[in-house]
């Protein structure tokens, strides 16, 4: 009978190292902020990098987070603002 290994959990890196996807996740934390669905997609790539090599990943899953929520809150408001412009433009054209 074999032994299955104990999964692994998310570990830090150790100080003054870097682990895979760590500026990738950065990078996709800012891209989030202003380009909401190019850094949601980098925050993406880089937290699944950062997890198979069995680190946390802060910054891609803050930048996960991010991106979702103010992509979700753009899209809501480009349909309140076409609404609501064309309830306006209707109202004009009498």
């Amino acid at each position: 009978m074999t032994a299955t290994p104990a999964p692994q959990t998310p570990q830090n890196a150790p100080a003054g190292q870097d682990y895979p996807g760590k500026t990738l996740g950065i990078v996709g934390l800012i891209l989030a902020i202003f380009f909401n669905l190019i850094g949601l997609i980098v925050s993406a790539i880089a937290l699944s990098q950062s997890k198979k090599a069995g680190y946390k990943n802060t910054p891609a899953l803050a930048g996960v987070i991010v991106g979702a929520v103010l992509l979700v809150l753009g899209i809501i408001i480009s349909i309140i603002v076409g609404v609501t412009t064309a309830a306006t433009m209707s109202t004009l054209n009498y």
